[in-house]
C-alpha cells in the first residue's frame, strides 16, 4: 500500500491506536449453537454486531489481521435468515432489554436480531478483504433478498423505511420527511411501534401511507456492492433519480413527497465513491460542493451537514437525547468522499482531507466522531470503524476495478499476511 501522508511518530501513533481499539472491542463466543466473532462498534454504548460497522471493521482489520477481517463477515452470514435477510443490529452476546425493546426494530423482545436493514456493503466488504463475493451463496442470497423486497420499482435502486436504515440516524435531511417521530426525539417509540405493528414490511408501510424513501448512501453502497459482485451498475439509474441538476447535489426520494426541501449534507455528495459517476457531476459536487469552504471544507473536513445550513449544529445533543449526524465529521464519510477526490485527480486536496483529520484521530483517539472546526473528539471512545483512518493513507482507496483482489488480498481471493 502506498501513502499519501508521510508516515513516522504520528502514523505509527494512530496505527497502534486502530490496531489496539480494533483488538479490544473484538468478541468472540457462541449462540444456540452458532459460533461468531465480530468487533464490537464500542465496548459500553454499543455491545452488539452492527452490519456496516462490521463491514468497516473488516476493511481496517485487513491491515493486521486478514483472517479476522473474514471470521467478522462471516458471522454476519452466519446471522443470515434461509432467505438471505441480514437485519440492522444482531444481538450475539445476550438479548434487548425492556428499556430497548421501545427504540429497536424488533418484532419481539426474544428476536435475534433487527428486522431492519443497513446501507448493503457486505458484498464490497468481501471483496475487498477476503475474495469474490459472487462465489459466495450467502451473499448471492443477500442480494436477492434486497432486490425482491427493497427494489419496489426494479431499476436497481433501494427504499428505506425508517432513517436509521441508512445508518445516518437523526441527520437533519430527515427532519421534514418524519418530523417529531425521528430518532433521537422523544416520539421515535411512536415509529417504531408502527412499523413493528407492520412487521417492518416496507411494501404494508407504503400501504398504510408511509413514508419511505430512496435513500443516496444505501444505494451508493448497493451500487459499490453490486460491482463487487459482478453486477450491472445502478449508477446510471441514481443520476436520473435522486441527482438535482439545479442544485448540483443528489437529494433523496421521498414518497408521499413533503413540503419544502432537504438540507445538503455530506449524503447530497456520497455518489463521489462511485467509479462511474459521469465526471461532469463528479467536479460539480467537488468544487461547488466539498472544496467551499463555507459549505463542506471546513478545519475537519468533511461535516456531516453544510455549514451554510441552517440545520448544521456542532452540538450532538439535544433535549438530553443524543442526535447524530448534524454536523460532527465521521471517518467513513471522508473515506468514502476522499474516493472522489482521488478518482478525478484532487489529490493536493485528497492529502489535505487525511492530513487534516489524521491529526484530530492521531490526537483525540478513536471517536464516532470529531466537531469540524476544533477535531475535538466526540460520541463514543475506542470507536472500531474510525480505525478506517488508515485507509485516508492510501493512493488509490478501492482496486482500480472492483473486480480485482483489493488490499489484503492475493489474486486468487486468500488473504494475505498482515
Amino acid at each position: 500500500m502506498t501513502s499519501s501522508v508521510p508516515e513516522g511518530s504520528a502514523h505509527e501513533t494512530l496505527r497502534e491506536a486502530a490496531r489496539s481499539t480494533l483488538a479490544a472491542n473484538w468478541r468472540e463466543g457462541e449462540r444456540d449453537g452458532i459460533p461468531y466473532a465480530y468487533t464490537a462498534p464500542s465496548p459500553m454504548r454499543y455491545p452488539w454486531q452492527w452490519y456496516w460497522d462490521s463491514c468497516f471493521a473488516a476493511i481496517a482489520w485487513r491491515r493486521f489481521a486478514p483472517r479476522r477481517s473474514h471470521e467478522e463477515l462471516e458471522t454476519l452470514l452466519r446471522a443470515a435468515r434461509a432467505d438471505g435477510f441480514i437485519g440492522h443490529t444482531i444481538f450475539w452476546r445476550r438479548r434487548v432489554d425492556v428499556r430497548r425493546y421501545l427504540f429497536y426494530n424488533i418484532v419481539s423482545p426474544r428476536a435475534f436480531m433487527t428486522s431492519t436493514i443497513q446501507p448493503p456493503l457486505l458484498a464490497l466488504a468481501w471483496r475487498m478483504c477476503v475474495g469474490d463475493p459472487a462465489r459466495v451463496p450467502g451473499i448471492v442470497r443477500h442480494h436477492r433478498w434486497l432486490e425482491q423486497h427493497r427494489d419496489l420499482d426494479g431499476d436497481g435502486l433501494l427504499w428505506v423505511l425508517q432513517p436509521d436504515e441508512t445508518g445516518l440516524d437523526a441527520s437533519p435531511q430527515f427532519d421534514r420527511v418524519w418530523g417529531v417521530r425521528s430518532p433521537g426525539l422523544p416520539l421515535f417509540p411512536l415509529l417504531v411501534w408502527r412499523n413493528r405493528r407492520l412487521r417492518f414490511d416496507i411494501r404494508a408501510v407504503r400501504d398504510a401511507g408511509g413514508p419511505i424513501v430512496c435513500s443516496t448512501i444505501t444505494n451508493v453502497l448497493y451500487g459499490l456492492s453490486r460491482l463487487a459482485l459482478g453486477r450491472p451498475s445502478n449508477t446510471p439509474a441514481l443520476v436520473e433519480r435522486l441527482w438535482d441538476e439545479r442544485a448540483g447535489v443528489f437529494r433523496d426520494e421521498v414518497w408521499p413527497q413533503p413540503p419544502g426541501s432537504a438540507p445538503v449534507t455530506w449524503d447530497s455528495l456520497s455518489p463521489l465513491a462511485l467509479p462511474d459517476l459521469p465526471e461532469q457531476i463528479g467536479r460539480r459536487l467537488v468544487e461547488e460542493q466539498l472544496l467551499r469552504r463555507d459549505r463542506f471544507w471546513l478545519p475537519v473536513p468533511p461535516p456531516s451537514v453544510s455549514a451554510r445550513e441552517p440545520a448544521f449544529s456542532r452540538v450532538d445533543r439535544f433535549w438530553g437525547l443524543r442526535r447524530y449526524w448534524r454536523g460532527p465529521t465521521w471517518v467513513n464519510a471522508a473515506w468514502l468522499l476522499r474516493i472522489g477526490l482521488v478518482r478525478l485527480g484532487y489529490r493536493e486536496q485528497a492529502r489535505t482531507l487525511a492530513e487534516r483529520l489524521l491529526k484530530a484521530v492521531t490526537r483525540e483517539g478513536l471517536r464516532e466522531y470529531y466537531d469540524p472546526f476544533s477535531g475535538t473528539g466526540m460520541g463514543a471512545r475506542r470507536f472500531a470503524w474510525s480505525a478506517l483512518a488508515l485507509e485516508l493513507l492510501d493512493e488509490q482507496p478501492l482496486p482500480s476495478r472492483l473486480g480485482t483482489p483489493g488490499a489484503g488480498e492475493t489474486p486468487d481471493g486468500t488473504p494475505t499476511g498482515a
